[in-house]
């Protein structure tokens, strides 16, 4: 779950942060987290983690992730994060941080 969680960071982090657009400190925050275990990662496994965003509604998007090792599927999630203000208020994910982001290339 740390990795899962490391992972959205590295994932927001882009060349812009959230809390640097229109002039508001924005922050993303995990609102669920649905994990399925298949098989035990070990001390010093190299692991892949795919992420692929399946869908952004309003301040929320939905993305799906796995962690692999080798060709090996070890844990799926289905992360659903939230954009809010210092406030505690929900705010959109700005489209200029989505292009920029989220989108792989």
């Amino acid at each position: 779950m740390r990795k899962i969680g490391c992972n959205n960071i590295e994932l927001a982090s882009g060349t812009r942060s959230p809390s640097d657009i229109q002039g508001e400190k924005l922050f993303f925050v995990v609102h669920r987290i649905d994990i399925t275990y298949s098989r035990p990662a070990h001390m010093d496994d190299l692991l892949t983690i795919k992420t692929r965003l399946e869908r952004v509604q309003g301040a929320r998007f939905l993305m799906n992730q796995q962690i692999m090792r080798d060709n090996t599927l070890l844990v799926e999630a289905k992360v659903t994060l939230a954009i809010m203000n210092q406030s505690g208020k929900p705010r959109r994910l700005p489209k200029d941080l989505f292009s920029s982001t989220l989108v792989s290339k």
